[in-house]
């Protein structure tokens, strides 16, 4: 029987360390700029979105209720995520949805200035499962082409809200342009198709998991449960390669009460040093050199 599926991965083979200047763990801070890129009745969609901080659904009118929710992302919460990193001199992936990048150009421009990579993020915050090839690579061009023109940099890794298509990993490699993309959460180590950087994502260590009954309420449940992988992740990191995915978005880490998890779990980070912290760009560009194809 031959699977579609790879269910083996690196078995009994993984990768020996291999970050610069013998670094235990690649740590990857990815926040998600979705705010103005979600479905809304307002800005002329289909229906309104309704994963928020809490679970209600309009139909047939705007939902200014679910649209001031994400508006607080690019208003305060951006700002405190921002501050955090400077503190600590992160520099993260900020995965950016086209029509948010549009919108919001000046906050591009800040990210930019600050040295983050902002990468793409689909052009509206939707799956990609059910795109026809043609209507994907489409969207495709216009996300890109929206993040060039916002920041002045063109974007070179993708990842697709929830469940990519059968089509998009073909067609971001068809392009040229991209370097690498995020779209499997099956491992915790970077894999190559050809020359192109397949980078693992997490679910877990993420502040979705603020959303209703994600699990997340207090600061500390964030904090607690990203440094206990962290700190697994870097034991095994002494004898095999390992990356860590740390997910956040705007509007939910960078709420008051909230903050103080990312703010713990960069001192704990800080404190504990060997670490490589590096924009996915940079740690999908050094597996390459490494693992990448031999011409």
């Amino acid at each position: 029987m031959t699977d579609r599926r790879d269910f083996r991965g690196y078995f009994g083979a993984e990768p020996a360390p291999c970050w610069p200047d013998g670094a235990r763990l690649a740590v990857s801070f990815v926040v998600n700029v979705e705010e103005g890129s979600e479905l809304s009745i307002g800005d002329g969609d289909p229906r309104n979105e309704f994963t928020y901080e809490i679970r209600e659904e309009v139909e047939g009118a705007p939902d200014l209720c679910m649209e001031t929710h994400f508006a607080y992302g690019t208003r305060q919460g951006y700002a405190r995520i921002a501050d955090a990193f400077d503190i600590h001199g992160v520099k993260a992936t900020f995965s950016t949805c086209g029509r948010a990048a549009e919108r919001s150009p000046w906050l591009m421009r800040d990210i930019a200035a600050r040295g983050h990579e902002i990468s793409c993020h689909g052009w509206l915050w939707q799956r990609h499962a059910n795109m026809t090839r043609e209507d994907e690579a489409g969207e495709i061009a216009r996300t890109h082409a929206a993040i060039k023109g916002a920041c002045g940099t063109a974007p070179v890794g993708w990842h697709t809200r929830s469940s990519a298509s059968v089509n998009t990993r073909d067609l971001l490699i068809g392009r040229g342009d991209f370097l690498y993309d995020s779209d499997v959460y099956d491992d915790d180590i970077p894999r190559m198709q050809g020359a192109h950087v397949i980078l693992p994502y997490a679910f877990d260590t993420n502040d979705m998991r603020f959303s209703p009954g994600g699990g997340f309420v207090q600061a500390r449940d964030f904090s607690d449960y990203v440094i206990g992988a962290f700190d697994r992740l870097y034991a095994e990191g002494a004898t095999a390669a390992r990356m860590m995915s740390i997910g956040l978005h705007l509007r939910l880490i960078g709420r008051p009460g909230r903050i103080k998890g990312l703010e713990d779990v960069l001192g704990h980070i800080a404190a504990r040093g060997n670490v490589w912290i590096a924009p996915r760009r940079d740690i999908a560009a050094h597996w390459a050199s490494i693992h990448g194809e031999r011409s």
